[in-house]
């Protein structure tokens, strides 16, 4: 019997995106010269990805855990404790995580929501707003530019509590009140945290630093996406392969962790638009003589459509492409897909409920070709699947996914 194909699943984080009025009524994808990835469309099975439900607007965690074959309904919990275990915290059963954001605040107000996306690590403030506060440990690990994770441990937390963050500049933060009364002793003594966090940060040395060099301070703490962590069948007991992760980001990072991947390293890798494209792909090329699986994600497309510039999520779309050369070559050892976890608009800046483009790259296949990789293209070949069907319909491909029936 032959050796069965790895399986490379590529996300593109917020890939899809909508007609901009700078490319003359084309999305960023359309617009976008991408002469290896239209190459592989047109030896492929193309076609358009709902990443949960069609029409349903997905975040980064929803969607990542439909397309991996976990259903969200059911074992989705919030963001925050993906977002801490990526970044290297103990999250433990009764644990409650936060995804956080530092931020600029003028009086109550909170005037950039990413601190002008701070360039060097906050890792300092992080260990100055790490204490107790009553019987709650509180700690706050840094992440990439203004990203942060909090971590609640403690006995009678909840999860049931509001974001702190208002989710759009010029607005007063919120407190954390509960919005379910288990979740009171929570709102209380995050309450009594963020009051003493925010005479800690006002008063930073590192805040004087900013402030001295005409930069927006990092003075407060937006908590959104509370959660609980959830308990997540192993991917390798589930689908029967090892699996290896190649990504940046902590929240993603954090998921790929919970369900026993193994950390791929590259150096380089950001999770932002400056990452090291072709060390990913060179370390798919490497991966998979050891892994039967291998999870990228690239964060850079998302965070171009988020800050509103479809000409850089062009550029970056680009930037990916001329790194996905080496990765044609794979094709009789492994199975390449390549996709998004949701689409996310350039013109308004927020996650939209479109499909998105999906492709599955390998030999040997009846072929739905497209003419070029984008969401025009795709949608014509008239193949279409959720994102909970993905993993059955590689690993019926790579020939893995056992008979249903006699």
């Amino acid at each position: 019997m032959s050796k069965k194909k790895a399986i490379v699943l590529i996300i593109m984080d917020g890939l899809g995106d909508r007609p901009s009025s700078k490319f003359n009524g084309k999305t960023p994808m359309e617009s976008a010269y991408m002469p290896n990835m239209n190459k592989m469309a047109r030896n492929s099975i193309s076609g358009l990805m709902h990443p949960f439900r069609e029409g349903v607007v997905c975040g980064s965690d929803t969607s990542h855990l439909s397309i991996l074959g976990y259903d969200p309904e059911k074992y989705y919990t919030g963001r925050g404790p993906f977002e801490a275990l990526g970044l290297g915290m103990k999250v433990e059963p009764g644990d409650i995580a936060f995804r956080a954001n530092y931020a600029t605040r003028e009086g109550k107000t909170i005037t950039d929501r990413r601190a002008g996306r701070i360039e060097k690590s906050t890792s300092q403030l992080s260990r100055g707003i790490s204490f107790k506060v009553d019987d709650v440990e509180i700690q706050v690990a840094s992440g990439v530019e203004h990203r942060a994770a909090l971590l609640m441990k403690g006995s009678g937390l909840s999860d049931k509590v509001k974001d702190t963050d208002p989710h759009e500049a010029g607005k007063p933060y919120n407190d954390p009140d509960f919005v379910h009364e288990e979740g009171r002793k929570t709102s209380y003594i995050l309450k009594n945290y963020m009051e003493r966090a925010r005479i800690i940060l006002d008063s930073h040395p590192f805040n004087e630093e900013l402030k001295k060099n005409g930069k927006l301070q990092a003075n407060e703490l937006l908590l959104r996406g509370a959660g609980m962590a959830p308990r997540l069948e192993n991917f390798g007991k589930k689908y029967g392969m090892k699996a290896g992760y190649i990504i940046g980001i902590p929240m993603i990072k954090g998921l790929a962790e919970m369900i026993g991947m193994e950390r791929i390293n590259v150096e380089g890798m950001t999770g932002s638009v400056n990452t090291n494209y072709r060390g990913k792909i060179k370390a798919i090329a490497d991966g998979i003589e050891k892994y039967e699986f291998i999870l990228v994600n690239i964060k850079a497309t998302d965070v171009a459509a988020h800050d509103r510039d479809p000409v850089l999520k062009r550029e970056v779309m680009e930037r990916i492409d001329e790194a996905m050369e080496p990765l044609s070559a794979l094709k009789d050892r492994a199975l390449l897909v390549f996709t998004g976890d949701h689409s996310t608009s350039s013109v308004s800046g927020e996650h939209t409920g479109d499909p998105v483009p999906i492709m599955f790259y390998t030999d040997g296949i009846n072929k739905r070709e497209s003419e070029s990789f984008n969401e025009k293209s795709c949608g014509k070949t008239g193949f279409s699947l959720r994102g909970q069907n993905v993993m059955d319909y590689a690993l019926q491909i790579s020939e893995r996914l056992e008979k249903y029936g006699a």
